[in-house]
C-alpha cells in the first residue's frame, strides 16, 4: 500500500508553502506533521529549511518515507492522539495536515492541535478530491461502480454541505475556542494520468479500501473497461489555515 501511495498519490506545489509562510509572517523553523503517509507534504517543507517532524502510525509508510525526505527529517511512528501527553511536547511553528485530518479523533482534535504550537503558531490543513475533468468520462466511471459504491468521495465529517462558503475543517476551526484568523484558499490544479494510474490512484481512497479485495478487483476491472487511453483531472487543493491564539 505504501508503494500505491507513492506512485499514484500526486506531490504538493510551491505555491502551498508560499502561502503558508505568507500567512505565518514570519519564517517558521519548525513544524509538525499529522499523518505524513510516505511524505509527499513532508519533502515540500523540509527541502525549503523547515525541520520537520512527521508523525505517521503505519511503519510501511514511515519506511517508504525516509527514503524520499531530508536525512534530517524527524520520523515518529504514532497516530495523533498518541503523542506524548502534555507537558512532554515540544511546541512547533506549524503544525499541518496534507489529506489526513479526517482520519483523527474530532474528540479534543483541536486542543490537542493546540498543545503543539507556540502561541500564534500556525495550523494547515490542505487536500480535495481527484476528479474526472470530463463529464461523459465521470458519468461512465459512475456507471461502472454503481453496484459497489454511490460515491467515492469522503463526505464532510461534520456535514458542512459541498456549496458552503467555508469547508470543513475551516468550520470547526472558525468554532474552535484555541483559534483565530480563519482562512480558506484554493490552488488550482490539473493533471493528465494514465488510464492505468488512475485506477492505482483509486487503489489509495478509502472508499474502496473498505471494500472486500474480490469487490475491489471487480470494480477495478469494470472502471478500467469504461476510461479512455488517458484522463484529464482537477485535483485543486484547498487549503485551511488558523493562528493559535496567544496565552493570556
Amino acid at each position: 500500500m505504501a508503494e500505491a501511495y507513492e506512485r499514484f498519490r500526486p506531490g504538493y506545489p510551491g505555491e502551498l508553502f508560499d502561502m503558508v509562510t505568507a500567512y505565518a509572517g514570519r519564517t517558521v523553523r519548525t513544524a509538525l506533521e499529522i499523518g505524513a503517509g510516505t511524505g509527499k507534504a513532508t519533502r515540500l517543507f523540509a527541502q525549503r529549511g523547515v525541520m520537520v517532524t512527521a508523525t505517521e502510525p503505519d511503519a510501511s509508510m514511515l519506511a517508504e518515507l525516509r527514503k524520499h525526505v531530508p536525512t534530517d527529517v524527524r520520523t515518529v511512528q504514532a497516530a495523533f492522539e498518541d503523542l506524548p501527553p502534555n507537558g512532554e511536547r515540544e511546541r512547533y511553528g506549524l503544525v499541518y495536515a496534507a489529506a489526513a485530518l479526517h482520519w483523527t479523533n474530532p474528540e479534543g482534535r483541536w486542543s490537542r492541535v493546540a498543545e503543539l504550537l507556540e502561541p500564534g503558531g500556525v495550523f494547515a490543513s490542505c487536500g480535495g478530491p481527484f476528479r474526472l475533468a470530463d463529464p461523459a468520462v465521470e458519468d461512465a466511471v459512475r456507471a461502472a461502480r454503481a453496484p459497489f459504491l454511490e460515491s467515492d468521495e469522503i463526505p464532510s465529517p461534520d456535514g458542512t454541505p459541498p456549496d458552503h462558503d467555508m469547508q470543513w475543517p475551516g468550520t470547526e476551526l472558525q468554532r474552535s475556542e484555541w483559534f483565530t484568523d480563519v482562512q480558506q484558499s484554493v490552488i488550482e490544479r490539473r493533471v493528465t494520468v494514465s488510464a492505468r494510474d488512475y485506477v492505482g490512484h483509486l487503489s489509495t481512497v478509502s472508499a474502496y479500501l473498505v471494500l472486500s479485495a474480490p469487490e475491489r478487483d471487480q470494480v477495478f476491472r469494470q472502471i478500467a473497461r469504461v476510461l479512455p487511453d488517458t484522463v484529464d483531472m482537477t485535483a485543486d487543493i484547498t487549503v485551511h489555515l488558523a493562528r493559535r491564539r496567544r496565552e493570556d
